[in-house]
């Protein structure tokens, strides 16, 4: 094991050695990492001495931890540019032959660059972060907040190792470095609007400990990635492309061979296309449904247990009309006849379908997964909050979700299925296709049973639930 890690260490060297001779990554570096603290901190105490004078010391409080996040991040991006030279950079100068055509074997060469790229970037950030640190302390400002600090430190080292291994993926399906900064902004821009998000957690205050489920989740991502990057990393191909070209022609028929499988009528689609698709799907959609009932019975567990205590206030007789009163709004006659219910409700369903493949191709079906567990978990909560009001969950799931249920929940769970699909299939080594073409294909199996089977079940579910579902509900108000 030992023995095998040798060329990783010489890969490594190599490149922190070439890095450290370049005043072109040194001179950013410096600025960022050493300068720029003492104008994060200035702004600090600008923030701190207004919020003491006119109020809000949890915004106070929650200052120091958020330009920690800042300091941290701005080294790590500018120093981004390491990672995504390591590859293809040196392939326009002409000194990686040498290096691939040693004997070193392909995840050898691959963990030393990234290695190699995510030291100098962390290290900047950890020092930009410890040098604000000192200038707030020698600034006699009271740092309060010690926990969110260590979890500050643990987001900064997640966040730089998932921009670092997705700028080193891009190096290696590139053929230019115009290319790859070019495609740095799809780390950049995801990676600023998750700080964001970060930082609305962080002034919320209420609960902390989400950050390190923040973490935890960025490092499963980091590491899909670089499982990607692994997958696909191959030699011969980062040698043998000279320059990326835009072939439409070659896009549509590779999307439309896997899309049709050949097929020219309906019939023998769904049997030749449709169905082999499912067939590939069936592990996929037994570790979805596992997923999609373990959600809805923790968020029926979890909300039967709580609600009680915020509804402690309300007198059990009150909490019956309550029910009545939000059932009634559902099935409230003007709704009901309003022509364009059915098509709102399945627009919103598509739109929740598509939303869960966008967020699943950009991380492996990672935020697709939750988002599908949002929507079933909004099941459990619904029925324990009628539990809870004095009404009974299963009558209520009988009479207020099974009737379109039945369709709309098939269609979520093959939605769901086909992204973990997806997912998998990219972080899968396969040296006969490139990423590209895992993308179209991916695609195309997505149209496949989109338009093959979820869209004509949510077709169905809209129209049941707009026009039956509140005929039932009001069945079981007039019964009760």
């Amino acid at each position: 094991m030992v023995k095998s890690l040798f060329p990783v260490w010489l890969v490594f060297w190599r490149e922190v050695r070439d890095q450290l001779r370049d005043w072109r990554v040194l001179f950013p570096l410096f600025v960022l990492s050493v300068l720029f603290p003492f104008l994060i901190k200035q702004g600090a105490v600008t923030v701190l001495d207004f919020t003491a004078k006119y109020g809000g010391d949890l915004i106070g409080e929650r200052v120091i931890p958020f330009f920690v996040l800042v300091a941290g991040f701005l080294p790590a991006t500018v120093s981004l540019v390491i990672a995504l030279e390591s590859f293809v950079g040196e392939k326009e100068r002409g000194t990686i032959e040498p290096l691939l055509s040693s004997p070193i074997a392909d995840w050898q060469f691959y963990v030393g660059k990234l290695l190699a790229g995510t030291i100098i970037p962390l290290l900047a950030g950890y020092l930009a972060i410890g040098l604000y640190l000192l200038l707030i302390k020698l600034s006699d400002v009271d740092i309060k907040e010690t926990g969110i600090l260590v979890q500050v430190f643990a987001l900064t080292a997640v966040q730089t190792l998932l921009m670092v291994t997705a700028a080193i993926a891009i190096s290696t399906q590139s053929t230019s470095v115009r290319a790859a900064n070019l495609l740095a902004s799809f780390i950049i821009i995801p990676v600023a609007i998750l700080i964001q998000g970060e930082t609305v957690i962080m002034f919320w205050g209420k609960n902390a400990g989400v950050l390190w489920w923040a973490v935890f989740g960025i490092a499963i991502l980091s590491a899909l990635v670089i499982r990607l990057g692994l997958a696909h990393f191959q030699r011969e191909y980062l040698l043998g492309r000279e320059i990326d070209i835009l072939n439409l022609r070659w896009i549509g028929r590779t999307f439309w061979q896997s899309f049709s499988n050949g097929q020219k009528y309906i019939s023998d689609w769904y049997a030749y296309a449709v169905w082999p698709m499912i067939k590939k799907l069936r592990v996929s959609l037994a570790i979805v449904t596992v997923l999609g009932v373990l959600g809805v019975g923790v968020s029926f567990a979890w909300f039967q247990a709580n609600l009680p205590r915020l509804l402690q206030d309300v007198p059990v007789e009150k909490r019956a009309e309550i029910v009545n009163e939000r059932l009634e709004s559902i099935t409230d006659s003007d709704v009901v006849e309003l022509e364009l219910s059915a098509p709102l409700i399945f627009g919103q369903n598509l739109r929740a379908v598509t939303f869960m493949m966008l967020l699943g191709v950009f991380t492996f079906g990672v935020l697709g997964m939750i988002v599908f567990l949002f929507n079933v978990g909004l099941v459990g909560t619904v029925l324990a909050l009628m539990g809870v009001l004095g009404s009974s969950p299963a009558v209520v799931f009988a009479a207020g979700v099974l009737p379109h249920g039945i369709f709309e929940l098939p269609a979520l769970f093959l939605s769901a299925a086909i992204v973990f699909h997806l997912g998998v299939v990219l972080v899968t080594p396969d040296s006969k296709r490139t990423m590209g073409e895992l993308l179209i294909e991916g695609f195309a199996d997505w149209c496949k049973v989109t338009v093959g089977l979820v869209v004509p079940l949510l077709l169905i579910a809209a129209v049941v639930e707009a026009y039956v579902t509140p005929i039932l509900l009001n069945l079981y108000i007039a019964g009760g």
